[in-house]
């Protein structure tokens, strides 16, 4: 059975910080583009950062490039997101997919979900 479990959210204060880890079973985790997918109230889901089975390819949604960073670490089957400068905008229910396949941005793509976390941002 595959599961992905994302911890780290809360409330944060604008221009703070928060690490998001999702923990990852029940695959070759090793053998998974990992990505980060947001969606907010009223909007759509929306790509956020997304990291190639090795660890050296990353990618970015424009809304956060230069302020959030996707790592991996295959030991432990777990892959984060660093949020920093964070905006009342990045408030969201944040999760983790994995993907066979391809780095892709396009959430239809990916073939396993976790049950997300909550970020909220205060102004």
């Amino acid at each position: 059975q595959v599961q992905l479990v994302e911890s780290g959210g809360g409330l944060v204060q604008a221009g703070g910080s928060l690490r998001l880890s999702c923990a990852v079973s029940g695959l070759t985790f090793s053998s998974y583009a990992m990505a980060w997918f947001r969606h907010g109230p009223g909007e759509e889901r929306e790509f956020v950062a997304v990291i190639d089975w090795s660890g050296r390819s990353t990618h970015y949604g424009d809304s956060v490039k230069g302020r959030f960073t996707i790592s991996r670490d295959n030991a432990k089957n777990t892959v984060y997101l660093q949020m920093n400068s964070l905006k009342s905008e990045d408030a969201a229910v944040y999760y983790c997919a994995a993907n066979a396949l391809e780095m892709g941005r396009s959430w239809w793509n990916y073939d396993y979900w976790g049950q997300g976390t909550q970020v909220t941002v205060s102004s």
